[in-house]
This record gives C-alpha cells, structure tokens and sequence, in this order.
C-alpha cells in the first residue's frame, strides 16, 4: 500500500457514516475528488497501481543487470593489469602492493564524496551537514563498518600476494571458492533460503569454472618451474582471500539492509577504516622501502589504472550488493574469467582453448541462469 493509498483509507475510515450509506458527505459539502475515487470497484484501483508497479519492478531489473555489466567488466579488467603489472619486467623498484591498497581507498572516499555532494543538489554546506551528521554525530553506526573494512584491506593485499606466486589458472578456480563461502554465509548470517536450483547451479558452476580452467601442458610446465614455497604462499593468499570475501561481503550487505544510511555514505565509513588499516601495513612490511625510494616508488600508467580499477571495484560492488546480492556479484565474476580467458587469447595471445574450455563454459552460462530461475507453482483454475 502506497502513503497516497494509506492517507485516502484512514480519511475515509475518520468521516462519519449514516445507516442508509456509506461515508455520506456533509449537507452542502460537494465531496473531495479523492474521496470520489473511493467509490471505484476495488478490481479498478488495482489494475490503475498496476502500471506503476510493473514500471518499478522493470526499473530495478534492469539496474539489477547493468550494475552486473559493469562488474564483469571492471573485474575482467582488474584481473588481466594486475597480473600483468606484477609480472612486466621493468627496471627500477616495482610499485609497491600495500601502497596501491591505500590509494585506491582514498580514490574512493573522493568518489563516494562527490555522489554524496551531488545527491545534496550540489550544495557544500549540505555536503558538509550530512557528513557532520551521518559520521561524526553516529559513531557507533561508523564504528560497525572497522571489521568487515579491515577484512576488505587484508583481502586487497592477498590478491596482490596471490597473482605474485600463482599462475593465473591455479589463482582464478581457486578464488571462485567464495562463492561458495559466500552462500554458506549468506544462509548461516542473513538466513537466506537457497532452493535446489540455487544449490544446484553453485555446484554445476563450480564444476564449469574449474573446466574453464583447466590447465594446459603448458600452464603445467610453467606451475612445475615455480618453487614449492612460492606456490604454498600463494595458495593460503588466495584461500584466505576466499573467507575474508563472503564474510566481508554478507556482513557489509547485512549492514545496509539493517540501517537507512546510503550506501555512499558507508562506502566513505569503508574507506575512511581501510585507509587506516593500509598505512598500517605500509608502515610494517614497506617502510623501509618507503623511506628510501617514496611511497609512490615504481608507479606508471599501468599501475594508476590497476588501482582506479580497484577503487572502482568497491563502488560497483556495493551497487551489486544494493540492487541484486553476493551470489549474483559471484556468478558475474565467474563469467568475467571467461572474457579475460578470451581475451588473454585474442589479444595476448597466450591461451589456446581446448574441448573442456568451451565444456566450463556451457556449464557456468547455464548455472547462471538456472540460479535465477524461479518455479512458480501451477496456479488454480479462474472460478467463472
């Protein structure tokens, strides 16, 4: 029931009734032309909402599937520059991972920023007011956002670690795990429902990445000249990556669905907690390397689009969590591995496709859908 709705039935519940009709106007009063309405058959007033209705439901269909657009694009890219930025043999000091971590929470925090500005009709003192009031006057609601932040920079930093000691076929089927872990929980947090479809097709899309990425004879050859202590490293990165995602991510979106606070407002609260958090660990494992050749030692075109491309990936997740949920976000990064696969083909030129490649693609395209299909039970026959 809408606020119109609800406002024209308790008018029309308050006006007095006679016993020959129902809500009679006062002598001489004409009736008001929303209490005219009131006399139209109830089947009428529902067909006249129903236009609305559907108009939002397409509306937030449609936001559901471009926030999973751009998603797939922003991981796809994210994931071929990183690897290719922490492999590219440069002279001079390499960017320094934990430093990347901090600049991209502060793009961020600037980003979220200017939304809020222009969602305050691009007023600085509103600006300043909401921030004042939604930060600083609700520590508490501030303070909810350290933990799943702190788990969010420790993740950051693993994947950096993980795409440094793993090649790309081991790092990706492995880190699809969070989706996984993310439906556990999602069920176990928020008391999600997943019906058997939904269980089906996270096991068929498991099974259809890891097809996917099968490695070749080749991508063997490369794993077997990597140490054991290398490969050990990047493994426990990637697998710890996988449970610090589906807590952080089902706690962040337990946190927006709890409270009334915009989601860019809690991005800024994200950020502000990463940015401490990231010092930290610039502090403790690059200061050294800071103090001596700067904290932007080794950055290059390549490395600020690495780190625009993760700041950018906070903003969309946190769009995908609003309109959709962490499942979804997990099959749209699932279906960005194939296109960076395709891509490292075409354009790179370092992958050959095989009969078990396109097999794992079959396989995730159809868990995709089949995670979204809803059996509707078959309705009663219209009584005449």
């Amino acid at each position: 029931m809408t606020v119109e709705t609800l406002a024209v039935s308790r008018s029309f519940s308050e006006r007095p009734s006679s016993s020959g009709s129902v809500c009679s106007p006062a002598v001489g009063v004409d009736p008001p032309a929303r209490d005219l309405a009131l006399h139209k058959p109830q089947g009428l007033q529902r067909m006249e909402r129903l236009p609305l209705a559907n108009e939002d439901k397409t509306m937030s269909t449609n936001l559901k599937y471009l926030s999973l657009g751009i998603l797939v694009f922003q991981t796809t890219s994210l994931v071929l520059t990183m690897r290719y930025s922490r492999t590219l043999k440069e002279e001079g000091p390499r960017y320094l991972s934990s430093t990347a971590v901090v600049v991209a929470e502060l793009l961020k925090i600037m980003a979220c920023i200017l939304l809020v500005y222009k969602d305050s009709k691009c007023s600085l003192r509103a600006l300043n007011r909401v921030l004042h009031d939604e930060i600083l006057n609700k520590p508490m609601e501030t303070l909810k956002l350290a933990i799943p932040s702190g788990i969010y920079t420790l993740q950051n930093n693993l994947l950096y670690v993980a795409l440094s000691n793993l090649d790309a076929a081991t790092y990706q089927v492995t880190y699809q795990l969070k989706i996984l872990t993310t439906a556990l929980f999602s069920v176990s947090m928020l008391g999600k429902k997943l019906g058997v479809y939904q269980w089906l097709s996270l096991v068929i899309l498991m099974t259809g990445v890891a097809f996917v990425q099968w490695p070749s004879d080749s991508q063997e050859l490369d794993s077997k000249e990597l140490s054991a202590g290398s490969q050990f490293v990047g493994l426990m990165a990637v697998l710890t990556a996988c449970f610090s995602s589906g807590f952080a991510g089902v706690y962040f979106e337990k946190i927006l669905k709890e409270t009334k606070q915009s989601v860019w407002i809690r991005n800024i609260q994200l950020g502000f907690f990463g940015s401490i958090f990231g010092l930290m660990g610039v502090y403790i494992y690059d200061g050294e390397l800071v103090s001596k050749n700067g904290f932007f030692q080794g950055y290059n075109q390549l490395t600020w689009i690495v780190v625009v491309l993760q700041a950018l990936g906070g903003l969309v997740i946190a769009a995908v969590i609003k309109y959709a949920d962490n499942i979804l976000k997990g099959f749209a990064t699932s279906l960005s591995i194939i296109l960076s696969t395709l891509i490292s083909y075409f354009w790179l030129q370092d992958f050959v496709p095989t009969s078990v490649f396109f097999l794992g693609a079959i396989l995730v395209i159809t868990a995709t859908f089949l995670y979204g299909y809803d059996p509707k039970p078959a309705g009663n026959p219209t009584k005449a």
